[in-house]
């Protein structure tokens, strides 16, 4: 009788799992070289269609933005923060440097500021583990914030991908 545990391939603790196929194997390698760039572009679209947005005053979050920094006016701010993201996100399109990925990710920080002060935007019913649909827009920047890291580039310095098994 036969199972399906049987029916898995079997590993080797000394040599791993199974090799992939040639196929699979230049599809991985494809994806990491790609993987990157699209990575960086995808940021870059987001900051400069969002920062958009927030220039011509159509964007939904407005209120969010002048709720999480009350002593500041909105009326200027929103649009001036709506250019600086513009700005953020031709600079990860043209390269990614360190300093401009380091600046994405403190503004990525500050939208954090929601949960210090409007909780209540944040949180159903005063509960931390529950979350508003606010609340998960500024969540889901933890994921944004991740993706900076993995596209920052540091001139002069090459970094290598890891290489295959030896």
């Amino acid at each position: 009788m036969s199972t399906t545990l049987e029916k898995r391939p079997r590993t080797d603790a000394v040599s791993g799992p199974p090799a992939f196929t040639s196929r699979t194997g230049r599809f991985i390698d494809r994806a990491q070289s790609v993987g990157p760039l699209a990575l960086r572009t995808s940021l870059a679209v987001v900051f400069v269609w969002f920062g958009g947005m927030k220039i011509a005053g159509y964007s939904p979050v407005g209120d969010l933005i002048e709720g999480a920094v009350p002593f500041i006016d909105g009326a200027w701010f929103i649009p001036a923060l709506g250019a600086f993201e513009v700005i953020l996100g031709l600079a990860l399109l043209a390269g990614g440097h360190a300093l401009v990925v380091l600046t994405t990710m403190a503004h990525l920080a500050g939208t954090f500021a929601v949960f210090v002060f409007t909780p209540e935007v944040a949180f159903q019913d005063a509960n931390p583990l529950l979350l508003t649909m606010e609340g998960e827009f500024v969540v889901k920047n933890l994921v944004l914030i991740a993706a900076a890291l993995t596209v920052i580039r540091v001139p002069g310095i090459v970094t290598r991908r890891p290489s295959s098994a030896r």
